[in-house]
């Protein structure tokens, strides 16, 4: 077996010995047999000629070529192995969970095809040209075990493909397996079309739980993209509450063409939901919240309570957001008392967090707290940043001033 962090920079030359080029990338036919169609290659003059494997003699240490190549170009159904592949994020299909692969494995049989992918620290290491003398005393350093992580091609789903004009091999069974809010942070990083294309994959249900998980402006983005079928089946799977949630972010157009195809039961919960008020949230948020960071530990927090929220009147729950700022999760105050002081938060964090939008009713919000058993909840906005948090006692105050 042959991995591509072995051969690329490597000089290629042509059967007489002359000096082409470096190798720079691999080209590939998506399929159940991946098989490399096309090499790719710098010239001294820093172009990129794409040549035919058929003219290709010799790929190993040395890399030969035909003398009467012609150059190609890309066709359908290819993609470059850089590009596509390498360091890109794919389902394990095995493992049920998502990966990152760091180095891609060829076999040079009768044809040279991809036979998977490294997804462990070996690949990081062969990319870094570190020598197999070394690997085990970094390891050994940094306490990482070098177990083989190899996955077959035929244990992967390659999701990065859907950047391009190649359809998805359906594994839905396997997907089912992978947790709504995965697959959604997958496709935030992708552009709606690519999300369109792999959410047909799925099952409708499967479909309507990873919807529930994108950020509204993400919902939004693709239900104006639905056809008013598609998306009157989506919201059906959908929690109502959650429906209400999604439908307010559309026109009122489209809103009411989509409300008028969902079946009679869900289209009575729907617009009754709608019409317990036209109030949104917003007047009931407050700043009085905390938040942190994924990796601090809990006594970094507990240092942070001491020191930034003396003048609170309450504080139930720490928010925890990323770099971006994002929501990402939620640990209780009591979880937190009862953690090692060195644990940082990723390890026991709540991640599928209940979250409500500042076009949400006050109702729905209410009705969200009392499901949930929940103190306060978040308000995000299209980006899923924290906007505030909308308490119970004040939500409960204000519908009851309503009702006098």
């Amino acid at each position: 077996m042959l991995y591509f962090s072995e051969i690329v920079g490597k000089k290629v030359y042509t059967e007489d010995n002359i000096h082409v080029g470096y190798l720079e990338d691999l080209i590939f036919l998506v399929a159940e047999n991946p098989i490399v169609t096309k090499i790719v290659i710098k010239d001294k003059a820093n172009q990129k000629l794409i040549i035919s494997t058929d003219y290709l003699q010799k790929i190993n240490k040395i890399i030969r070529i035909e003398k009467e190549f012609l150059v190609t170009s890309l066709e359908e159904n290819e993609l470059f192995l850089v590009k596509n592949l390498l360091d890109k994020q794919i389902i394990d299909l095995k493992g049920n969970k998502i990966v990152r692969v760091n180095d891609v494995a060829l076999q040079d049989k009768e044809k040279l095809s991809i036979a998977g992918v490294d997804v462990g620290f070996l690949g990081i290491f062969r990319r870094l040209r570190i020598g197999a003398d070394n690997f085990y005393k970094i390891a050994s350093l940094f306490n990482i075990k070098l177990a083989s992580q190899f996955l077959s091609w035929a244990d992967i789903q390659p999701l990065e493909l859907i950047r391009g004009n190649v359809k998805l091999r359906k594994k839905e069974e396997k997907l089912e397996k992978i947790r709504p809010e995965d697959l959604a942070d997958y496709l935030e990083k992708t552009n709606v079309i690519n999300a369109r294309k792999f959410l047909k994959i799925l099952d409708t249900e499967k479909a309507a739980e990873v919807i529930g998980n994108l950020n509204i402006n993400y919902q939004t983005a693709l239900f104006k993209h639905f056809q008013t079928e598609k998306a009157a089946k989506l919201v059906s799977f959908l929690d109502p509450d959650e429906g209400v949630d999604v439908l307010l972010t559309l026109s009122k157009k489209k809103r009411d063409e989509v409300i008028e195809k969902l079946n009679p039961q869900m289209k009575a919960k729907i617009l009754y939901l709608l019409n317990l008020s036209k109030e949104p949230i917003g007047a009931l948020l407050t700043t009085e919240y905390l938040t942190v960071g994924p990796e601090d530990t809990v006594r970094q927090v507990l240092d942070k309570i001491k020191k930034e929220t003396v003048d609170f009147s309450s504080l139930y729950t720490v928010y925890i957001v990323n770099k971006e700022k994002q929501l990402t999760g939620v640990v209780s105050l009591q979880e937190i008392l009862r953690k090692d002081p060195d644990i940082p938060l990723y390890k026991f964090m709540t991640q599928n967090l209940v979250v409500i939008h500042l076009t949400t009713p006050v109702e729905i919000a209410m009705k969200k707290l009392l499901k949930y058993h929940l103190s306060s909840l978040p308000v995000i906005n299209q980006e899923k940043r924290l906007e505030g948090i909308v308490n119970f006692d004040d939500i409960t105050n204000y519908v009851l001033e309503r009702i006098k």
